[in-house]
């Protein structure tokens, strides 16, 4: 054990550092850091929870990538491709490539003998995953997509059927204009809740064999494709593999591919998640200054009040290095004890949170009803890493001081 390490936890040991000016200082200090790392690891979890909660719900609807007629883009009146079993084969070729599923829409209205809305019908297949949508139900039970014959049965969200005054086993007539208009009419099945308004207020599932037949497409043609991959964190690079191999390359019936991911199809949503990321960095940088300056305070304070032991250690020999030793590990030891009651308090907080969601948002602003939490354990002991060492850094400077006590003068000072 250094003789640093030996003083600076007599010190410590020695009521936390404490004469009657310093353990004030000392307490603003520790109460300074674990504040500033229970509101970093607060803004983490939140940040973190929150992107991954709305990409969950962005991708639930519209899965990882799509692909479709490259005439059809930017419109839910699309153009048809090929899928055929030899599409299917190829893109499970792909490592990262987890699941794919047919898909078709038809743009059309809901009408009621009081009102009426517009929607999308999206047509399904039978190899269609349900997760999303089971994990979202809130009535009913999710119908039985087929590409062979049509159930007339529809999943609806609860906003819509709210806004038609529609409830489970109603039947709801529909309109298309497809030449001329065409109606058919639907049972609801199921009803489910995202709290994603953009999606919420305008689809309507049922199976894909309908909407073929309303568009009029031969049995292999869809909408598109929708592809889950394994790791999101590599879906620019799965994207463009498959871009490379399939983009613009013509189907069976010379109708071109086109190749993209949800990022590209949802750019505003995902960029306002990017600048979430700056926000958290705003919140790092003025938390970790807080308490950086806060220990830096309380350190300051205690070298002054201890500059009478300062002078006897001089005087038997210590050298300036071994003394700022003592009181860098004294301010390990203040800010490790801060940390802890920083940690206890944001953990805290957090499974209240997770498990009670006390603290509610509009869903119709943020898209989710409770603030979501996550955190990744690595990012967590990171941040706690980061935070001890950048405010041990932030006390080298101030430490310096002791450099500036002559011994002749320290030990007659009180």
């Amino acid at each position: 054990m250094s003789p640093s390490f030996f003083l600076a936890r007599r010190i410590y040991r020695n009521e936390e550092g404490g004469k009657q000016v310093s353990r004030p200082a000392v307490l603003i200090a520790m109460v300074g850091v674990a504040l500033g790392l229970a509101v970093m690891i607060l803004s983490l979890a939140v940040v973190i929870g929150f992107k991954k909660e709305v990409r969950g719900k962005v991708t639930g609807f519209g899965s990882h990538i799509q692909i479709t007629n490259f005439e059809g883009v930017r419109s839910y009146e699309t153009k048809p491709i090929a899928a055929g079993d030899s599409i299917f084969h190829a893109l499970y070729a792909y490592p990262e490539v987890k699941h794919v599923q047919r898909f078709s829409t038809k743009p059309g209205m809901i009408k009621m003998d009081d009102a009426f809305q517009g929607m999308i019908l999206k047509g399904v297949g039978q190899e269609f995953d349900a997760s999303f949508f089971q994990n979202h139900l809130v009535e009913g039970e999710i119908p039985q997509f087929s590409d062979t014959a049509a159930s007339s049965e529809i999943l609806i969200s609860k906003s819509l059927a709210s806004k038609l005054k529609l409830k489970l086993d109603d039947k709801v007539y529909t309109y298309y204009i497809e030449g001329e208009v065409r109606a058919r009419r639907f049972t609801i099945k199921g009803i489910f809740q995202t709290n994603f308004s953009e999606y919420d207020n305008n689809f309507l599932l049922t199976d894909i064999y309908t909407v073929n037949r309303l568009k009029g497409w031969k049995p292999d043609q869809v909408s598109g494709l929708e592809l889950q991959v394994n790791n999101f964190d590599l879906l620019d690079e799965t994207t463009y593999q498959i871009a490379i191999d399939t983009d613009r390359k013509p189907d069976r019936y010379g109708e071109p591919f086109y190749v993209r991911n949800i990022e590209e199809l949802n750019p505003q949503i995902f960029g306002w998640l990017g600048m979430l990321d700056l926000n958290v960095w705003v919140i790092l940088i003025l938390m970790i200054g807080v308490a950086g300056f806060t220990v830096i305070s309380g350190l300051l304070i205690i070298i002054l009040e201890r500059t009478n032991m300062i002078g006897v250690l001089k005087a038997l020999g210590a050298n300036n290095l071994t003394i700022r030793k003592v009181f860098l590990w004294l301010s390990v030891f203040l800010i490790g004890k801060g940390m802890l009651i920083g940690n206890i308090l944001g953990l805290a907080l957090y499974f209240v949170q997770v498990h009670f969601g006390i603290f509610k948002l509009d869903p119709e602003t943020y898209f989710v009803d409770t603030v979501p939490m996550s955190l990744n354990v690595w990012i967590y002991l990171l941040l706690n890493i980061g935070t001890l060492i950048v405010s041990v850094l932030m006390l080298i400077g101030p430490s310096y001081l002791i450099t500036r006590i002559e011994p002749a003068n320290s030990m007659r000072y009180e």
